[in-house]
């Protein structure tokens, strides 16, 4: 677990007196599945790098309705960059999806990195950015049964580990259109 994070820090600019800062600060966490790592709400305490497993971040509604913010899965950092730049309590729920493997690094380590200007905090703030890009064009420029199809290209692991309610929400799309999108599809 510990290896996984030190080579994730230092493709991403690491140098070896913040990765040991890094290993010092974190905690090494093995978590079953639908364990909430954070509420909606809440004051932010750590990041999370995903080591094994997935994870869900997603927006509740007082109606009880849930809006898939984002998917996680191995080798990615969940950094909530809205609490990080304005200490405002966290505008999702963060979850674990499958029984997973996480180091939580405290967020003050992070706020640091960003108050040095480091590198690693650069990249990993550029690697948020270019993900929400991404995103961004996925859901503008993608009918609901071509963004279902690119989903399942790109994704075809995380297609069998999320149930359909949860990719339904993800797509922009109820459940009942996601079972028609198959149907027509001809997919289970």
């Amino acid at each position: 677990m510990q290896s996984a994070f030190s080579h994730f820090l230092q493709q991403h600019g690491a140098d070896q007196a913040t990765l040991d800062q890094a290993l010092t600060e974190a905690t090494f966490l093995e978590l079953p599945t639908r364990h909430i790592l954070l509420h909606q709400g809440e004051h932010v305490e750590h990041a999370f790098f995903l080591v094994e497993g997935i994870c869900h971040a997603c927006y509740l509604t007082e109606n009880g309705r849930q809006f898939s913010k984002e998917f996680y899965w191995e080798q990615e950092m969940l950094i909530g960059f809205e609490s990080l730049t304005t200490d405002a309590p966290s505008p999702f729920l963060l979850e674990t999806l499958s029984a997973s493997q996480l180091v939580a690094i405290p967020l003050s380590v992070i706020k640091q990195w960003r108050a040095q200007h480091h590198p690693l905090y650069l990249h990993l703030l550029e690697r948020q950015l270019q993900f929400k890009e991404h995103k961004e064009r996925f859901m503008i420029l993608h009918s609901p049964e071509e963004r279902f199809t690119l989903f399942c290209e790109h994704f075809p692991e995380l297609c069998q580990r999320i149930n359909d309610q949860q990719m339904a929400s993800y797509l922009g799309i109820t459940a009942t259109s996601l079972s028609r999108i198959r149907k027509r599809l001809s997919l289970p």
